[in-house]
């Protein structure tokens, strides 16, 4: 059970490169570590905190697990606590036609 980011490999707002932060136990624990890191929580999406490359390696530091993309998709799934876009007025069907996850975390 533990926080895990990804590589800051997502291009984002302000022309910084962006990770991904979960958990694969509970959105508590991410929300506390979050909150430990200093990153607000507007920043969450459904299931993750979208974070910049300015605070990869602080939250290395303060605990979270370095973990390619694709594995961090996968352990969330497998938590259980992976939330998919839907768009709206459908019947909950996926958003995103890749079946990776990884384009639409």
């Amino acid at each position: 059970m533990s926080v895990l980011i990804d590589p800051p490999n997502w291009p984002g707002p302000h022309d910084l490169l962006w990770s991904h932060l979960v958990s694969d136990s509970s959105i508590g624990e991410l929300h506390a570590f979050a909150e430990l890191l200093g990153v607000p929580r507007r920043a969450f999406d459904r299931d993750h905190y979208d974070v910049p490359e300015t605070v990869y390696e602080r939250a290395v530091a303060l605990g979270a697990e370095a973990v390619p993309s694709r594995e961090l998709v996968t352990r969330l799934i497998a938590s259980g606590l992976r939330r998919r876009k839907v768009r709206p007025g459908t019947d909950g069907s996926r958003m995103d036609p890749d079946s990776s996850g990884m384009a639409s975390l």
